[in-house]
Order: structure tokens, then sequence, then C-alpha cells
């Protein structure tokens, strides 16, 4: 295509080719007075001289017409794969593809809007604004959204280049229900009922039979669900108690109805962290003695300790002859604490306590259904265990995991982690906390100087000491829990002797795990998220473990093979397809986790609407147009114009173009322009001298 233009290249700057051109005019106007019969021909001579200065040249362009690009963004975000979205998308593209290829000049980008990373919802604007930055603006005619209307990021409309056109999936008779969390805490201490407050609303064309009230399952961690009848449209408070210490993961669940577009939203789950108010902790001391103390300090050091300390100051055997009515001694309420409040306390430690005549047999029968009801009891073993009045002599025989053998051994010795006990939660990875590694490659701690020689009946030796005796054995006694301390040496890790050892973070997790803390627990199954990927791990004391089964919230099963990363744990990654509730269940280990937010953007509202659109729209008068009644046809129209009418959509022609070659000639030479002016002063001048 050929293309010519006039151009114009001063040689002389404009403001001196106005001042010549004034002076012209003056002396024109002179000789115009003067009555010069030549004046015309002068008038002649200067145009020519100043068109020459002004350098006029003819331009020519050898041009490329370049096609209109049509831009097309096709939402595929999770509200438009609902119902039959999918198929009406694909209808229209394909509808949409023809009708471009058909037009001359004419070439359709197409770009896919996916769900974002979080929880962003729909942003189709910054679609639309990327897909403008990867062409030329002036050449984009028009731009087509095939969208549900449900968008989040109206706020970053901008002028756009070209009309856009929006066009709707949905169906003008959907309805469809929310339910919606309006307020939960992140943490909830056990035992006491928090308060959440929930919402169900009907969205869209709702039939006449889904008013009222509609019913609601709540299940915690995936177990037996309780219902509520909840209110359409209004707030129902549900009194809800964590179960247990850790992450509790809650599930609402209203039913759908009839005809729904989506049960998706329908779905609420949210993630409380069950948290001890405080630890109520029963301390037993046989007599005073030096690690009695370092029991104390350590209990009543942390805040969150309730600490009950019963001791016997004064044996009833000692003979000093003092009358009993001048000792200051106050009865210590001890019916009160082993019967009638026994089960408010969350762990009973015996500290080298024997029988004495001061405990009755019930007290120890009180004691022994407290475990097995699910109570904590832990028994420091000094040389009393050992003895006849050994508190193993008692009914408590029935919940220890151990059985004394009479012999104390009285040798230094280091206490090691056993086997078992590198898997142990309890006891794995404690050697880190050594001051270092003997020459054997065994943590340097500090010696114990006596071991209670037992014998094993229960439960998981986690810890030995001398001559590979136990030293640290764990149990479980119904729905309770034992831990037998096989020596009353711990104090000397306290106290750094040789270096000391890590009392604390031994006592620590020992306590935890008597608490039945999640993270502690020797067979357990636990998933940490990660956006839309979970690590999935698993803890246990066996040797293998099988495959983890996963159900996905829409019902797709998988199965993720395990890999052990150190003795006894074993870890997975798996990528979540969608957001929502999953089961996990390995062996007889089971939990379940939700990714992504509890009430996903994208379903907050799920009707499709015109109403988010209409601000980019509206800029260069497009419109949207509703698919189930028909694709509009396309027009051209003239930007400015109405680019939208009943059963078609307009786009604009650029005429872009592409200059291939350009070519520049001077419309008159230089001398030929010095002749013609010369010519015409000399023939005024002629002229004027025959007259």
């Amino acid at each position: 295509m050929m293309n010519g233009s006039i151009l114009f290249s001063p040689i002389l700057p404009l403001p001196v080719l106005a001042v010549l051109a004034i002076t012209m005019i003056l002396f024109l106007a002179f000789a115009i007075w003067r009555r010069l019969t030549g004046w015309p021909l002068r008038a002649l001579g200067a145009a020519v001289l100043l068109a020459a200065l002004a350098n006029p040249s003819y331009q020519q362009e050898n041009r490329e017409a370049l096609s209109d690009i049509v831009l097309l963004i096709v939402d595929k975000t999770a509200s438009q794969m609902i119902g039959d979205r999918p198929d009406q998308t694909q209808t229209a593209l394909d509808d949409i593809t023809a009708k471009i290829k058909a037009r001359a000049n004419t070439e359709l980008r197409i770009s896919t809007l996916n769900d974002a990373d979080g929880d962003s919802g729909s942003l189709l604007i910054t679609a639309i604004n990327n897909a403008l930055a990867e062409v030329p603006r002036d050449r984009v005619a028009g731009i087509f959204v095939l969208t549900d209307g449900q968008i989040h990021d109206t706020d970053l409309a901008r002028d756009f280049p070209a009309p856009v056109q929006a066009l709707l999936t949905g169906h003008k008779q959907d309805w469809d229900r929310r339910l919606t969390v309006k307020n939960a805490p992140a943490f909830a201490i056990l035992g006491e009922e928090v308060t959440l407050t929930l919402r169900v609303d009907n969205q869209g064309n709702v039939p006449e039979t889904e008013s009222g009230r509609v019913k609601l399952s709540i299940t915690i961690d995936g177990g037996e669900p309780k219902f509520y009848r909840a209110p359409i449209g209004k707030n129902l408070d549900v009194p809800v108690s964590v179960p247990h210490a850790g992450m509790n993961v809650i599930q609402f669940t209203a039913v759908t109805g009839d005809g729904e577009l989506t049960d998706r939203n329908n779905t609420a789950v949210i993630q409380i962290n069950g948290v001890r108010d405080r630890l109520r902790v029963l301390l037993v001391s046989g007599q005073p003695h030096t690690g009695e103390r370092t029991w104390r300090n350590l209990l009543k050091s942390d805040s969150s300790v309730d600490l009950v300390h019963f001791t016997i100051l004064r044996p009833p055997d000692k003979q000093d002859g003092v009358p009993v009515s001048e000792l200051s001694l106050i009865a210590f309420p001890v019916r009160e604490l082993f019967l009638d409040k026994i089960n408010d306390f969350d762990l009973i430690i015996f500290d080298r306590y024997k029988r004495r005549g001061i405990l009755p047999v019930e007290y120890y029968t009180s004691v022994r259904d407290y475990v097995e009801q699910g109570g904590a009891l832990m028994v420091a073993a000094g040389p009393d265990f050992a003895s006849v009045n050994s508190i193993y002599r008692t009914i408590l025989s029935d919940i220890l995991p151990a059985r004394p053998t009479a012999r104390v051994i009285e040798q230094g010795f280091k206490p090691a982690v056993s086997p078992i006990g590198q898997r142990h939660p309890v006891t794995e990875g404690l050697e880190q906390f050594a001051p270092g590694l003997d020459e054997n490659g065994n943590p340097n701690w500090g010696r114990w100087m006596r071991l209670i020689e037992v014998s094993p009946l229960s439960g998981q030796t986690v810890m030995t000491g001398a001559e590979d005796r136990p030293l640290l054995i764990l149990d479980r006694v119904g729905d309770g829990r034992v831990a037998l301390l096989a020596s009353d040496q711990s104090w000397l890790w306290d106290r750094g002797f040789e270096g000391g050892g890590p009392q604390l973070e031994l006592l620590r997790r020992l306590a935890h795990w008597m608490m039945k803390e999640p993270e502690l627990e020797e067979e357990s199954l636990w998933v940490e998220p990660r956006g839309q990927q979970m690590k999935i791990i698993r803890r246990t004391l066996g040797e293998t473990v099988g495959d983890v089964e996963i159900i996905a919230p829409d019902g797709a099963q998988f199965t993720v093979p395990m890999k052990q990363v150190s003795p006894g744990r074993y870890e997975a990654d798996f990528d979540g397809p969608q957001i929502g509730l999953y089961h996990l269940d390995n062996d007889d280990q089971s939990t379940v986790i939700a990714l992504g937010p509890s009430a996903p953007r994208e379903f907050e509202e799920t009707i499709a609407t015109a109403e988010r659109l209409a601000p980019i729209t509206a800029q260069l008068r497009g419109a949207a147009f509703a698919l189930e009644n028909g694709m509009p046809v396309i027009r051209n129209v003239r930007m400015g114009r109405a680019a939208a009418g009943r059963g078609w959509m307009g786009i604009t022609p650029r005429g872009a173009y592409l200059t291939s070659d350009l070519t520049i000639t001077p419309l008159v030479p230089a001398w030929l322009t010095l002749l013609i002016a010369a010519m015409l002063v000399i023939g005024a001048w002629l002229h004027e001298g025959r007259r």
C-alpha cells in the first residue's frame, strides 16, 4: 500500500521566516502605494523565495497493513467450574473463535484467568491489563470477557483502548445457599465452651420451599456430627468445646437444597488451637530430699502450673517426745485431694513416696481409677520403691509398668536413649541437648549415681541406665498414662554435675506427653498446610508404615507413599487439587486438614451478575450479554459510537499499519527556485522600465 504527503523542513527557523514574510509584505505594500505596475511579479518572486526557504518535499511511504487484535479473557476460576458453566464457556469460546477467524484482517488473542494464589478471588481486570501489556494498544479493536461476573478487582479498572463486551455464563433461575462463619477464635481453652456465630443465606432465584430453617451439622476432626436447625438470613450462636489440645478442625455443613447451584459454599471449615488454661499438678513427696526441691522449683517456675505439694515432714513413726499438741503443723486435706477433687488434677507425681499408713487403701484405689479414666501418673522411684513399703505393694501395681526386684544399684552411670526411645517423641533427638559426645559417640551427659532395678511388665523403655537396665518406662493404662523413672538422681543434671544434662527438656516433654499433647503422640498422623500444598507427617514406634489414603473435598481418592526421614518419622508432600476439607487415613491413624480459606472468596457469591462489570463495559459503551439468550453477532463500529445493541456487540477497526519503506524527494530543485525567482524579479523591472 502506497501513501504520499508533502512535508516542510524550513531552512531557517520559523520566527526568522515570519520576519522575512512580514518584511516582504511591507515592501509589496510600498510598491502598491507607489503604483509600481510590476508589484504582482514582485509578489510572486517573494512567494517563491519564501517557499524555497520552507524547503517543501514529497514523502512517499510503503505501508503494510496490520491486523486488528481482539482480546478474549476466559474466566476459569473456581466459580466458573460449577453447574454447566464450563460447557457454556467452551461453546462461547468456539463461537467467538470461528467468528473472528472469518473476519478479514482480524486476529484473536486468548488469555485464561485461573485461580490466584491465596484467597484473592477472580482478578479479571488484572488479567485484562496483563493481556493489554503484551500487544500494541493502537491495534486493539475489542475486548471480550467470558465470565460469571463475580470479579474482585474492579478498583483496578483503567481506560481501555477498545470497547469491553462481557459474555455471562449461568442461568436466570439459578439459586444458591451459602454458609459463613461470622466469628471464630484462634484459640480455645480445653473444657470451656466458645461461642461461634454462623449464618446461612440464600441467593438468587430461591424457591419458596427453601425458606425458614435449614439443617446444620457440626463435626470436630471428622467425628460424629451434631445437628442444629439454623434460620435463613439470621445469625446463629453455636457453643463448641474443643476436645483436645493442639489443632482442632471443625466443619460446619448446611444441607444442600433441591436444584441448588453448588454445595461448595454450604461447608465452612475453621481450625481452633486447643490450649490448657493451667496445668494442675499434685506432687506427693515421701520425705524432704535434694531431688524434691528440684521438682518443686521446676514446677513453681512455670506460671501456667498450679502446684499442690503434699510432703511427709514428720513421719508417724518418728518418736522424739514432742507432744502432738505442741506441733505447729496444719492438718493436710488428704481426703479432699485424693477422693473428692482428684479428677481436678492433670498430673500426679509420687516422688520417693512409700507406704506409711497415712494414705488408706481406698486412696490408692482412687489414684488407680483416676489414671484408668484418663489421668496421668508419674513415679520418681527412690530406694523406698525397692523396699517392702513400696507403693508397688498396693493396688497401684495394676497400673505401674514395671515391678521392683528389691535391688538398688549404687554406682555412677550415664543415662542413654534406648533404640525404641530414638523413635519415641519424648526422647527423640534428646542427644542434641548434650554438651558433646564421648569417645564412644554417646551423649556426654553427667552421671547419675543410683538406679532402682525393675522388671518391665508393659509399656516402652525409652531410656536405660546402669547395666543397660530400664531407667524411664512409659505406658498407657486405660484412657490414662503412666511414667516410671527408676531413679531419684535427675536433679544432678539440674545442678550441672559433670556437665549436667537436659533435665528441663526431658521433663517438659514427659509432662506434655502425659497431658496428651498431639505433637508428642508416639503414634500420630498430622498435616502441615502450606497454601494448596500439604506436608503429611507420620510418627510411629513401628518399623514401617503403609501408604496414606486421601479423600479430597469432591470425593476423589489419592494414595500417597510415605518416605522415612528419621527413625520413626515418615513424611510426604501432596498438592491439593482444590480448596476444602481433606480426610487422611494411614494404618490405624486418621486426621483431617483444611486447605485454603475457611470461606473461599470465589464462593461468597456464585449467582452470575453484570453489576460488577458495569464500570468497565460502560467506558466505551459496551455491554454484558447472557449466554443463555444466545451468542450476539459481531459488528464494526466507529470509536465513540454505541458499541452494543440488541443481539450484537461491536468492535472498532483500528487501521494500524507498519511503514516498510520511506522516500523523500524535494518538490523543486534549488537552482530552479532561484531561476524562477530571478525571472520574476527581472520581469517586474523590465515591465516597469518600458513604462
